[in-house]
């Protein structure tokens, strides 16, 4: 076995699991779930048989990962993080052919207890803040938060508060890795840099 599992693990057959994974106490894997390289599965974690979760990811305790759901690599979902897949669900109707697809782009955090609507995207390396009800889309690089949530600035790559306004034309560079982050209109783009470069 090329991944870690614990033995009170259940990881049903036909299951994809990438080598060096860690699968921790009382997680449960369905059959068609396809798990990358390297991720980690925290205690009482479930994924469901139409999930896809890339290389690196990093889930919490307590996070169940419905059909319907792709984690793209290095995205990091807190403890208790909460993903829907039906927005009108009903104990008596059936609605599994209504599932709507959520997508979690590229080094996204997902912070504690934020519960993510089905049917959107958070774009690549945004930020959720504990606690935030994610009703619809989180551009690249946005940091929101709150019930509805709401984006309040902007973040790195590397996780660090970004100096610019929510809209207009500005730039400032990561103090960490010295990329540069260029806003234009209501959207950033990363532009890599020499380390410590200067605005």
């Amino acid at each position: 076995m090329s991944y870690m599992v614990r033995p009170s693990a259940i990881i049903d057959e036909g299951a994809e699991i990438g080598a060096g994974s860690r699968i921790w106490d009382f997680v449960h894997v369905c059959c068609g779930a396809r798990i990358g390289e390297n991720v980690s599965l925290g205690q009482n974690v479930f994924v469901g048989n139409q999930v896809v979760i890339g290389h690196g990811c990093k889930i919490q305790n307590n996070v169940s990962v419905y059909d319907g759901v792709t984690l793209e690599d290095f995205v990091f979902c807190g403890p208790s993080v909460v993903f829907t897949n039906v927005t009108n669900p009903r104990a008596r109707i059936q609605r599994k052919n209504e599932y709507r697809p959520t997508l979690v782009q590229e080094g996204a955090t997902l912070g504690a207890n934020c519960t993510i609507v089905c049917g959107l995207t958070i774009g690549k390396c945004a930020f959720v803040g504990a606690g935030a009800v994610v009703t619809t889309d989180v551009p690249a690089f946005a940091l929101v938060v709150g019930v509805p949530a709401r984006q309040i600035g902007w973040m790195s790559e590397h996780g660090e508060r970004l100096k610019l306004p929510l809209k207009g034309v500005a730039q400032d560079v990561c103090a960490h890795t010295g990329a540069r982050y260029v806003l234009s209109g209501n959207s950033v783009e990363q532009i890599f840099a020499t380390m410590g470069a200067n605005p």
